[in-house]
C-alpha cells in the first residue's frame, strides 16, 4: 500500500479599502488550475512551517497565520493526498508577487468570487470553512519550556536547572515555528529552562523578554491565581504574544479559560516544547490549537 502525499497550505485573505474580505488565489500553468497556496511537506518539516513556507514561495506574501482549519484528503496522480489548511492574514502587502512557471497569477477576489473561482471541490470546501471560522483573531501561545535535565541530575537550585542536548535542539528549532504568528510579545518564567527556551526565538524576531516570576513553579505553588491574572492581562491586549512556563501551570490555565469560553480543553498535558494556541478576539478565547514539539 502506498504512502499518503502529506502536504500544507492555507487560505491567504486581507481586508480591502472597503473592509471587504478578499482572497488570494492562485492559478498553476502546470495544471490550469485556480487553487489555494499549499505544497509538499519537506524532511523534518512541521505541517505549519510547511503551510507558511508554500505560502511565501508561491505568493511571496508575507503572513500571520491563526486557526487552523482541518484536513482534507483527495486522490492526485501520485496517490492519496492529505492537505492540512490554516487562516492566513495578509501582513506583508509590500511584497509584489513575481509570476513563475510554478504561478504564474495571483487574484484577490471577494470569498464568493474566489469559490466560484476554484478548480478543485477540497479547495472550495477549506473555503467554506474558513467562511464559518473565526479567522480575524490574535494568538496567545502558551509554550511548555523544552526539555531539561532531570530533577535528579541536576544538584542546584531548580529554577537554575538548564536545558538538555535534547531541549537545545528543541529550542533552536522553535524561531522557524513562532515566525508565523507575527509575534510582538515574548514572556517567560523566571527559570533557566524556560529563559533558554524562548531565547532563540527572541533572537530571530527581535524582541525583548519580559522575565517574570509569577510563571514560575514556585510562585505556583504559593498561590495558584498569580499567573492566571498575568494571562488574563494579555489577553485583554490586542496584540500576539507567547508565555514560557511549566506543567502543571499551563494545563491549569488552559482549563480556566476553555470553561471560561465553553470550550473542549484539550486533555492531552504538553510535552517539553509543545504548545497550545489560543486564538483571541478582544477578551474572548474563540479557538484552542496545538502545535508539537519540532523534535521529540
Amino acid at each position: 500500500m502506498s504512502s499518503v502525499i502529506v502536504a500544507a497550505g492555507a487560505v491567504v485573505w486581507r481586508k480591502n479599502s472597503k473592509g471587504v474580505t478578499e482572497i488570494a488565489v492562485i492559478h498553476r500553468p502546470k495544471y490550469d488550475d485556480y487553487s489555494l497556496p499549499k505544497g509538499k511537506i519537506e524532511p523534518g518539516e512541521s505541517l505549519i512551517t510547511c503551510a507558511y513556507r508554500e505560502v511565501f514561495e508561491e505568493t511571496n506574501l508575507t503572513t500571520q497565520f491563526g486557526p487552523f482549519l482541518g484536513d482534507v484528503e483527495y486522490f492526485s496522480p501520485l496517490g492519496l493526498k492529505r492537505v492540512s489548511y490554516w487562516a492566513a492574514k495578509s501582513i506583508g502587502e509590500e511584497n509584489l508577487f513575481t509570476p513563475n512557471d510554478e504561478v504564474d497569477k495571483l487574484d484577490w477576489l471577494p470569498i464568493n468570487k474566489a469559490i466560484d473561482k476554484l478548480t478543485s471541490e477540497t479547495d472550495k470546501e477549506i473555503l467554506g470553512r474558513f467562511v464559518k471560522s473565526f479567522y480575524d483573531t490574535q494568538p496567545l501561545i502558551l509554550l511548555r519550556h523544552a526539555k531539561a535535565l532531570a530533577r535528579s541530575e541536576w544538584p542546584g537550585d531548580d529554577d537554575d536547572r538548564p536545558l538538555d542536548a535534547l531541549g537545545q535542539n528543541q529550542a533552536a528549532k522553535l524561531p522557524s515555528i513562532y515566525q508565523i504568528f507575527n509575534l510582538k510579545q515574548i514572556h517567560t518564567s523566571d527559570a533557566i529552562r524556560c529563559y533558554d527556551t524562548v531565547t532563540p526565538i527572541a533572537k530571530a524576531l527581535q524582541l525583548k523578554i519580559e522575565v517574570s516570576g509569577k510563571l514560575s513553579e514556585s510562585s505556583f505553588k504559593k498561590d495558584k491565581e498569580r499567573a492566571f491574572e498575568y494571562m488574563k492581562e494579555l489577553i485583554k491586549s490586542d496584540k500576539s504574544a507567547l508565555i514560557c512556563s511549566h506543567n502543571p501551570i499551563l494545563p491549569k490555565l488552559l482549563a480556566k479559560v476553555s470553561k471560561k469560553n465553553e470550550l473542549t480543553p484539550d486533555e492531552e498535558k504538553l510535552q517539553p516544547a509543545d504548545a497550545w494556541i489560543l486564538h483571541r478576539l478582544g477578551k474572548e478565547v474563540l479557538q484552542i490549537d496545538r502545535i508539537n514539539s519540532p523534535i521529540n
